[in-house]
C-alpha cells in the first residue's frame, strides 16, 4: 500500500535533510552490531558481577553467547499512577523470558516524575530536562553490554521520549516498548474542568476542587485525558516499537499481563541470535517519524511532541523540522475527538476502535507508510487489528472493526472531524512557534489584540483575581523558555484564561514556555524560540503592543514599527529565583547548555 505523494514528499525531504546525519548513525550502528553481544569474552570479574545475583541456571546460560539476555529498563515507582504496575513486570517478564528459552534482567532504572504533581511548582522548572536525564540513565542500564535486546518499561510525558533516545542510541539493540496502560474512567473530564473554572472564579473552594481532582484521577494508569502520556502511547504503536494492539488495555487485566509476556518473548525473538534480527536503530527510519507525526495530528495530540519527537528523529540521525509538521497538519485530517478535544477519554476511544481502527483508516487514504519495519515484524498493516485474551490466556488478534462503535469519538476517513490536524507552527517576526488548534473554534483562530507582559505565571493569576484583566489581550509569559527556567508547563493559565474567554474577551496566550498535552480552548503560541532569555523578539514586547496571532496565515507578530521594534533593548528581569530549590540547582548546567525548541530543546544534540 503505497503513501500519498504528499506524504511521500514530506519523507523525501526529511531523507535529503537528514543523509549526512543518518549515515553516519546508521555506520556506528552497524559498527556495533558487527561487534555483537559477547558474554564470553568478559573478563571472568566482569562477567561475575554480572550475573552475581542469578540463579544457577542463568548463570549457566549467560557464561556462553547461545542463550539470549534480555534488559529491562524500567520507570516503576508507587507514587505515579502509571508507573505503579510497573512493580510486577519484571516477575512477569522474567518468567516470559524462561519460557522463551531466554533470561531476562533488570538493567536499571529511570526517573519518573508528574507534570500532574508539579504543575505551578518550583519542581516542574525539572521536568523537560528529565526527559534528557532518563536518556542518560537509561543509557548506563545498557552500558554493560550484558544484552542481547531491551525492554523499556516507562509510560508518561518525559519518560518515554527519553527511552526512545536511549533505544535509539543503543540502536544496535532490538527494542520494545511495554505499557501499563490508562486507569478506568472516573469523573468525566468535562466535569473535571467545569470544576477547576469554578475554583479559579473563586465559586467553590478547595476541597470541592480536590473532590473533583480525585475521582478524575483514581487508581493505577495513566491519566484518561489525550495529553503526553497517552499520546506517547499511541506514538509508539503506530511507529512500531509496541506491539499491536498494546497500547490502552487496562492495568492488572488478564490481557494487559498477556500483551507484556507476548512482548518479553518477541524481543527475544528479534535478537541476532535468530532469524528475525530486528535492531531498533535500523527499524526506526524518516517514514517511522513521519508516521508518528501523522498520528499526532489525527489524533489532536499533544504540543509536547513538538519537542519530542524532533528529539527523538535527532537521536537516529533523522532531521525532522516544524515545518514538516505543519505541513503534514495541513494534509492529514483529524480522526478522533478525546478531551480535550472532545468529551471522550482514551477508554472510549480504545472501545470505539482504538488504534486498529485510526490505523486503518490512515492507511486505506495513503496517509501512513505501511512499508515500514516494526518489532512485530510484518509492516503496519498488522497493527490494524483488535486485541483479545484468547482461551488458553494467550493474545489473539482480530481484524479492526471497519465501522467505528462511536462516530463521536473516533471517525471513518472519509468524515474527518476538520480536514487538518492539531498542530501549527507560526513564524513572524516574534520568531516560530506552534498552536494546537484541534481544541480551538475556528472563530478564535485569529486574535489581534494589545499585550499585557507577565514574567511569571503567578503574576497572571495575581492579576486575574484583582480584576484587572477583563478585556481582550493577548498575554505574553516570557523568560518561561529551557535556558530561562527549563522550560515548564504553564497549565496553570488555562483555568484564567479559559474565564476571560468564556465572558467573550478575545484572549490569548503567547509564551516561549510550554503548555500541557490538554492545551485547549483558548489559543496558545507556545515555545517561542529564540526564547526571551537569548534576546528573542519576545524579549521586546511591552505593555500595549499589538500582537496578531494568526493560525490560519500562520503567522506570529508584533504590530510595531520595524526600525522602533530593532532599536528596543530586550527586557533583562532578575531571574535568580529560579536557580535554587527543589534540585533546581543540580540542574544549572543543563539550562546553560539547552538546545533552541525548533531543535528539540535537548541538552544531548
Amino acid at each position: 500500500m503505497s503513501a500519498d505523494n504528499r506524504i511521500e514528499a514530506i519523507t523525501r525531504r526529511i531523507v535529503e535533510r537528514s543523509k549526512p546525519t543518518r549515515e553516519a548513525y546508521l555506520d556506528r550502528v552497524r559498527s556495533q552490531i558487527s561487534k555483537g553481544v559477547h558474554r564470553s569474552v568478559l573478563s571472568c570479574g566482569n562477567l561475575a558481577h554480572g550475573f552475581a545475583v542469578c540463579s544457577p541456571g542463568d548463570k549457566a546460560a549467560l557464561s556462553g553467547d547461545q542463550v539470549p539476555n534480555l534488559g529491562m529498563i524500567t520507570a516503576y515507582n508507587d507514587m505515579l499512577s502509571a508507573h505503579q504496575p510497573f512493580e510486577t513486570y519484571p516477575a512477569l517478564i522474567r518468567k516470559a523470558a524462561h519460557e522463551a528459552g531466554g533470561v531476562a534482567q533488570v538493567a536499571g532504572g529511570v526517573p519518573a516524575m508528574c507534570d500532574g504533581v508539579t504543575q505551578g511548582q518550583p519542581g516542574m522548572e525539572l521536568s523537560l530536562f528529565s526527559r534528557d536525564v532518563i536518556a542518560m540513565a537509561a543509557g548506563i542500564g545498557l552500558s554493560h553490554n550484558m544484552f542481547d535486546a531491551a525492554v523499556f518499561l516507562g509510560v508518561c510525558d518525559k519518560i518515554v521520549p527519553g527511552l526512545v533516545i536511549a533505544a535509539l542510541t543503543f540502536g544496535h539493540l532490538p527494542s520494545i516498548f511495554i505499557p501499563a496502560g490508562p486507569m478506568t474512567s472516573g469523573l468525566p473530564n468535562d466535569e473535571k474542568s467545569r470544576i477547576r473554572q469554578l475554583y479559579a472564579e473563586g465559586k467553590v473552594g478547595r476541597a470541592e476542587l480536590l473532590e473533583a481532582e480525585s475521582k478524575s484521577y483514581h487508581g493505577p494508569g495513566t491519566c484518561t485525558f489525550y495529553g503526553t502520556a497517552n499520546s506517547n502511547q499511541m506514538l509508539m504503536e503506530i511507529m512500531g516499537f509496541h506491539m499491536p494492539g498494546s497500547s490502552f488495555i487496562n492495568p492488572n487485566t488478564p490481557l494487559r499481563d498477556a500483551l507484556t509476556r507476548e512482548a518479553a518473548k518477541r524481543a527475544l525473538a528479534i535478537t541476532a541470535l535468530g532469524n528475525e534480527f530486528t535492531p531498533a536503530g535500523e527499524m526506526i527510519d524518516e517514514r517511522s517519524i513521519v508516521n508518528g507525526v501523522v498520528g499526532l495530528h489525527a489524533t489532536g495530540g499533544s504540543t509536547n511532541h513538538t519537542l519530542h519527537l524532533v528529539a527523538m528523529a535527532r537521536a537516529a540521525g533523522i532531521q525532522l523540522t516544524w515545518q514538516d509538521i505543519s505541513d503534514l497538519s495541513d494534509i492529514i485530517p483529524l480522526l478522533a475527538r478525546v478531551y480535550p478535544n472532545g468529551l471522550a477519554d482514551v477508554n472510549h476511544f480504545h472501545a470505539a476502535g482504538g488504534m486498529g481502527f485510526l490505523i486503518k483508516q490512515l492507511l486505506k487514504a495513503g496517509y501512513l507508510h505501511d512499508d515500514v519495519r516494526t518489532v512485530f515484524g510484518q509492516g503496519l498493516a498488522a497493527y490494524t487489528i483488535d486485541p483479545k485474551l484468547g482461551e488458553d490466556g494467550n493474545v489473539v488478534r482480530q481484524p479492526s472493526p471497519e465501522e467505528s462503535a462511536d462516530p463521536k469519538v473516533l471517525a471513518r476517513i472519509e468524515a474527518p472531524f476538520q480536514p487538518n490536524g492539531g498542530l501549527k507552527m507560526l513564524t513572524g517576526n516574534l520568531g516560530k512557534a506552534v498552536i494546537k488548534i484541534s481544541a480551538v473554534k475556528p472563530e478564535r483562530h485569529v486574535v489581534e489584540a494589545p499585550a499585557i507582559v507577565f514574567h511569571d505565571q503567578q503574576e497572571l493569576q495575581d492579576a486575574f483575581k484583582a480584576g484587572k484583566l477583563d478585556r481582550d489581550f493577548i498575554a505574553v509569559v516570557r523568560f518561561q523558555g529551557p535556558k530561562s527556567n527549563g522550560m515548564p508547563e504553564l497549565h496553570r493559565l488555562t483555568p484564567p484564561l479559559g474565564v476571560l474567554q468564556d465572558r467573550g474577551y478575545k484572549v490569548a496566550l503567547l509564551t516561549d514556555g510550554r503548555m500541557s498535552g490538554a492545551s485547549g480552548k483558548v489559543p496558545a503560541a507556545i515555545h517561542v524560540t529564540p526564547e526571551a532569555v537569548d534576546g528573542g523578539a519576545i524579549a521586546k514586547i511591552k505593555d500595549g503592543d499589538i500582537v496578531r496571532l494568526d493560525a490560519i496565515a500562520g503567522t506570529l507578530e508584533v504590530l510595531v514599527d520595524a526600525a522602533e521594534f530593532a532599536a528596543r533593548t530586550p527586557a533583562a528581569p532578575d531571574l535568580s529565583h529560579n536557580e535554587f530549590g527543589l534540585g533546581r540547582e543540580l540542574f544549572a548546567p543543563l539550562r546553560r547548555v539547552a538546545g533552541a525548541a525548533d531543535m528539540g530543546a535537548s541538552v544531548l544534540y
